[in-house]
């Protein structure tokens, strides 16, 4: 039976609502550059995945299935209609999941730092292992190492979410450890029909830019862009090149015409690696 998830749901009347999905080992605050800047025009809600944050986390293992029926399970008991979805990592494979099964219910799709299969299943289930049996702790470090890069570390961002990291439910953990080993979207991409835009981290270890642009390649209607300096969560160590991204997709694949508030200019650098459309530009 679906779990009805954590979220923050912001509300601006008569805006199409943004869904975000998050990273394994992150809560809905992970988002909060990014909800901070789009509910300024849009309804926007972060969600705490099954097990994460102040979710639910029955006992695993979970299947990807369980996750995308929750998040589905979310957005209609929130009663959002149709939206625009967001996910990074793991959030990005709930979000593959989603739109493949029901592309009739998005406007469009963005995927950050994730892919259509993660490493091999052996290593997913020896890691859910060890979080059963010694806890967040014991990986924490060694995760959050990827998750940035080196030009990061002493900021006071990285503290929060290592904070965040340690502070996620072993169980929860595992069982979505549990969920990637095995999972692949890799021969059903192109049933993902929306606009899609694909953001890699240059300097991400866990999800490299040869691996993330393998979407842009197979999903028919999408772009695919490289920030850097970024590792794997690039929406906190470049939020306003992310934020600018974001803004010009959804505007560009929104029904509701109203404009959006003028962008602060990012100082990351952003490399503009492919589009495709239908007609093949």
């Amino acid at each position: 039976m679906p779990l009805m998830l954590e979220n923050t749901l912001l509300t601006v009347q008569g805006s199409t609502p943004v869904v975000f999905l998050g990273s394994l080992g992150t809560d809905h605050s992970m988002w909060d550059p990014q909800v901070r800047h789009l509910s300024r025009r849009h309804s926007t809600m972060a969600v705490d995945l099954r097990g994460h944050g102040a979710s639910p986390a029955p006992p695993g293992p979970y299947s990807m299935t369980e996750l995308a029926d929750d998040v589905r399970a979310t957005i209609d008991g929130a009663e959002l209609g149709t939206c625009h979805l967001v996910g990074l990592s793991l959030g990005g494979a709930v979000a593959q999941e989603l739109v493949i099964a029901e592309p009739h219910r998005f406007h469009s799709l963005t995927l950050i730092a994730t892919a259509d299969r993660f490493r091999e299943a052996h290593g997913w289930l020896d890691r859910a292992a060890t979080v059963r049996a010694s806890g967040m702790g014991e990986v924490a470090s060694a995760v959050i190492d990827r998750w940035f890069t080196p030009g990061f570390n002493g900021t006071a961002d990285r503290e929060r979410c290592l904070a965040m990291l340690r502070e996620t439910p072993a169980e929860g953990y595992a069982g979505c450890c549990e969920a990637l080993a095995g999972w692949t979207s890799g021969d059903r991409l192109s049933g993902i029909t929306v606009p899609t835009l694909v953001i890699a981290g240059a300097e991400d270890p866990a999800t490299p830019p040869t691996v993330v642009r393998k979407l842009a390649l197979e999903i028919p209607r999408s772009e695919f862009r490289v920030l850097s300096p970024a590792a794997h969560l690039a929406n906190r160590e470049q939020p306003t090149a992310v934020n600018e991204l974001l803004a010009d997709h959804l505007e560009r694949n929104d029904p509701d015409p109203r404009p959006r508030p003028r962008e602060s200019t990012s100082t990351a650098r952003i490399n503009h690696r492919r589009t495709r459309s239908h007609d093949g530009q």
